[in-house]
């Protein structure tokens, strides 16, 4: 119970473990899986540039998660959205502190433009655990690209 005196499930915790390893490169392991990856701060923040900084992963997770969230929803209505592509485009603030201004997505559907789940798709990206966690301050644009209908065949 919490201090309301409301009952809780807990939810399971994910541990990831980071470690600097000096020169503004950090290397984090995602325990339960042992992946790894390395981030190093951008050039224009004193870095060298060579991996994803941390704002980066930013909105790596935004697009990476609106994607999984829409794969999810496809496949529970059994629609295959294979070769969807998602770009996200990162401004950081140009006055301090340093931070994201602005995320500018793209979502390329696979799917007609007409589909009957297209208002489900694009609900269902907006519903995504990063959306909601990511600060009001922040703006965050998104732009659906879908596949043009196409021409029935003439008939003679």
């Amino acid at each position: 119970m919490d201090r309301k005196g409301t009952t809780k499930t807990k939810r399971a915790m994910v541990e990831i473990q980071i470690d600097y390893e000096g020169q503004l490169r950090c290397s984090s392991q995602h325990m339960p899986s042992g992946t790894k990856i390395e981030t190093d701060a951008p050039v224009d923040n004193l870095g060298r540039g060579e991996s994803f900084s941390p704002t980066d992963l930013v909105a790596t997770a935004l697009g990476t998660c609106m994607a999984t969230i829409i794969g999810i929803t496809a496949r529970h209505k059994n629609i295959d959205v294979r070769g969807m592509r998602v770009i996200v485009k990162k401004e950081i603030s140009a006055d301090l502190p340093r931070r994201i201004a602005k995320l500018w997505v793209e979502v390329f559907m696979p799917l007609n433009e007409a589909h009957p789940d297209k208002k489900i798709f694009q609900s269902a990206a907006l519903s995504c655990p990063v959306q909601h966690s990511i600060h009001p301050e922040i703006q965050v644009n998104i732009t659906w690209h879908w596949e043009p209908e196409t021409a029935a065949p003439a008939h003679p």
